[in-house]
C-alpha cells in the first residue's frame, strides 16, 4: 500500500512556491510492540483517566490542554486557540539558506521525510528546483504534528527528503561527558599505525541494505516458538576480552584478518545464530 501525504503546502524558495505533499521516509511497522497484561489472568491492562480532586473517572469529551504558568495554576488552551496562530511555517517550508549537504552534522538530524510535487502543474518546477539544488541542502522551517521544526530539504533520486533537525539549544556538547576528560589527546605513533591497518582491512562500499535487525528477528522467533507452545534456549552469549596489551590485540586482529581472507568465499560467510529448541519440545520452523 503506497504511503499516504501528511502534509500538504508550498516549498518556497525566494519569490518561488512549488506547491508539495510530505510523506513519512520510515515506517515502524517492522518493530515489535507490546502490551501490558495481568500476569494472572493475561488481560489486557486499561489506562484510565482518574481525576482526582472529582475522585471519578474522566471521559475524553471532558479533556482540556491546560498550561501551567505557575505551580498548580493552569490556562487553558483550546483548540480554537492553537487555530490562531498563523505563522507561514503552517502552509509553507520557506528555504531561507542554502548550503553544502556534508555541512549538517548528523547528531542534528531528527526525522526524515519525502517531498512530491502536488499535481502534474507543480512537477516541472519541483525538477527545476531539485536539479538546481544538487549538492545543497535548504534551510527553513516548517509547523508539523503541533510544532514548528527546524529542517534541512535535499535532492535525492527524483525527489527531495526533508529532514527534521534539532534546534542547536537540544544538543548536549560533548565536553559536557566527564569521561571523556581521562581520554589522552595524544597517541602512540605505533599503536595509531596499527590501528589504521585493522580499520583499512575492514574498508568496503556502504550497503546499509545488508544489515539486518536481529534483536527484532530473535524475538519473533521466541514469539512465533512461544504460540506454538515451545520451549527455547537461547545459545551462549561469551563477554568480550578485556584489551590488556593494545598492541598485541591489534596485531591478533590483523592476523585474524589476514587468515579469513585466505579462507575459500563459502566457508568466509557467517551462518546466522538460530536460537535451539529445548529437549523434548515440538520442532518448529520459524517465519
Amino acid at each position: 500500500m503506497p504511503p499516504r501525504p501528511t502534509w500538504k503546502g508550498f516549498l518556497k524558495v525566494s519569490l518561488v512556491n512549488i506547491p508539495v505533499k510530505v510523506f513519512p521516509a520510515t515506517e515502524s511497522a517492522a518493530t515489535l510492540s507490546f502490551n501490558q497484561l495481568h500476569a494472572e489472568c493475561q488481560t489486557r491492562i486499561q489506562q484510565k483517566r482518574w481525576c482526582p480532586h472529582c475522585e471519578r473517572e474522566v471521559s475524553n469529551t471532558e479533556l482540556a490542554k491546560g498550561y501551567e504558568f505557575e505551580k498548580g495554576r493552569y490556562v487553558i488552551v483550546t483548540d480554537e486557540d492553537i487555530q490562531k496562530v498563523r505563522v507561514e511555517s503552517t502552509r509553507v517550508i520557506n528555504l531561507v539558506q542554502f548550503a553544502d549537504d556534508t555541512e549538517i552534522d548528523p547528531i542534528y538530524v531528527d526525522r526524515a521525510y519525502y517531498l512530491a510535487p502536488d499535481g502534474p502543474m507543480a512537477a516541472e518546477s519541483f525538477a527545476v528546483m531539485r536539479e538546481g539544488m544538487a549538492g545543497k541542502a535548504g534551510i527553513g522551517k516548517v509547523a508539523l504534528y503541533g510544532r514548528e521544526y527546524l529542517v534541512a530539504v535535499r535532492p535525492q533520486k527524483k525527489g527531495l527528503v526533508m529532514y527534521t533537525l534539532h534546534h542547536d539549544a537540544e544538543i548536549r556538547a560533548i565536553d559536557q561527558i566527564e569521561e571523556l576528560e581521562s581520554v589522552p589527546s595524544k597517541v602512540k605513533p605505533e599503536e595509531m599505525k596499527l590501528a589504521k591497518q585493522v580499520i583499512s582491512t575492514f574498508d568496503a562500499e556502504l550497503n546499509l541494505k545488508g544489515y539486518k535487525d536481529e534483536y527484532t528477528e530473535g524475538l519473533r522467533q521466541i514469539i512465533e516458538a512461544k504460540i506454538g507452545g515451545e520451549e527455547i534456549v537461547a545459545p551462549e552469549v561469551q563477554e568480550p576480552p578485556k584489551v590488556v596489551d593494545l598492541m598485541e590485540a591489534l596485531r591478533r586482529s590483523l592476523d585474524s584478518v589476514s587468515a579469513e581472507k585466505k579462507k575459500p568465499a563459502k566457508a568466509a560467510l557467517k551462518k546466522p545464530v538460530k536460537l535451539k529448541v529445548a529437549n523434548g519440545a515440538r520442532k518448529r520452523r520459524a517465519g
